[in-house]
């Protein structure tokens, strides 16, 4: 498994390491203990696999990004568990990084 404790990410805010059933296996930083977290990202994959099942099969996502301002979560599927981090975005004054008009965007 990741250390993302001693070998952090480039701008990792905070980690959560999810068993396929949502229960939190190791959390650090912002997302220490998160379990609010933790369920909202457990629903939100439950939700992809709902969209349209002919056109996407169960857990064929396997990376979803959600963006605001300043900073992002990025949720990857491996080995039976979710990886979710966060981290601080990188602002460019010259582009909106892809934003809708409301700060945030979703990208699957």
């Amino acid at each position: 498994m990741l250390d993302l404790d001693r070998h952090p990410l480039p701008d990792q805010l905070g980690y959560l390491v999810l068993s396929e059933d949502g229960s939190v296996h190791a959390s650090g930083g912002e997302l220490e203990n998160d379990e609010r977290s933790a369920n909202i990202i457990s629903n939100l994959l439950t939700l992809t696999e709902s969209v349209d099942p002919a056109n996407f099969k169960a857990r064929s996502c396997r990376k979803i990004s959600i963006v605001f301002t300043d900073h992002s979560y990025t949720i990857c599927l491996s080995n039976k568990r979710i990886y979710v981090i966060k981290k601080r975005n990188r602002v460019d004054a010259n582009t909106n990084n892809g934003m809708e008009p409301d700060n945030h965007s979703i990208i699957a």
